[in-house]
């Protein structure tokens, strides 16, 4: 059983390297999170703000990972143009941008006091 979960970590780590190698936005989604890491260490922001942008970070990423999921398994099921597909595949990128958005005005409200003052 404990070979097993180890495993099932190497499946995970092999899911997120295929994702940062295939998926442009998810280097940038990191180049944001390195930037943000690095701005909290730079002002010492406060333990819930690290909270705060450690959660957004997770949330983007998680939700690039599902969208790379999401385009690989309609890629598969509809490997013509469908207009169903289509709506799938923006769906899931809309997720992505309504995480980042979200993330990018929780990094505003954390950080803004820190530029500021």
């Amino acid at each position: 059983m404990l070979r097993a979960r180890i495993r099932s970590f190497g499946y995970a780590l092999k899911g997120m390297r295929q994702v940062v190698a295939s998926q442009p936005n998810a280097r940038i989604h990191i180049a944001a999170a390195v930037a943000a890491l690095g701005m909290g260490a730079y002002f010492g922001i406060e333990r819930w703000e690290w909270c705060v942008v450690i959660l957004c970070i997770g949330l983007v990423l998680a939700a690039e990972a599902f969208n790379t999921a999401l385009e690989h398994l309609t890629d598969l099921v509809s490997p013509e143009h469908h207009p169903l597909a289509g709506k799938a595949k923006d769906a899931a990128a809309a997720a992505v941008l309504f995480c980042a958005l979200a993330a990018a005005a929780a990094g505003v409200a954390v950080f803004w006091g820190y530029f500021r003052g």
